[in-house]
């Protein structure tokens, strides 16, 4: 059997909604207080070794207070190339990141970043 690698991830959990494009660039994020599209150098994306490709988008920025970025884990995943339309469920984790930011600097003393982890599952497909 021979595969291919998804390029369309839709996935959902803990009221949070994702739909990531590799092939068009593009990334949809929705959650209780924003609905956001993402397109070009707006999504960074990095190949992790033992761990998937991370992809991550800013959601929130201020000026002087800090931001908010949001990551997709995204698993190595194989789906068979033989398929109409070639697509695998997927359990994987988002990871929303608090960045504290502070003027004057010596007021970030200690830790800047807070995570909190969402379950997210969905489905992978090839298009």
């Amino acid at each position: 059997m021979a595969f291919v690698q998804p390029n369309l991830w839709v996935l959902s959990g803990g009221g949070i909604q994702v739909r990531y494009s590799s092939a068009t660039n593009h990334f949809h994020y929705h959650d209780a207080f924003r609905n956001e599209n993402f397109t070009g150098a707006a999504i960074r994306s990095v190949a992790v070794p033992d761990l998937g490709t991370l992809v991550s988008v800013t959601i929130f920025l201020t000026i002087d207070s800090g931001s908010s970025t949001f990551t997709v884990l995204l698993p190595t995943t194989n789906l068979d190339s033989a398929a109409a339309h070639p697509s695998a469920p997927v359990a994987t984790d988002g990871i929303t990141t608090a960045h504290h930011f502070a003027i004057p600097l010596s007021l970030l003393h200690g830790q800047v970043e807070f995570y909190t982890v969402t379950p997210l599952t969905g489905t992978a497909f090839k298009v």
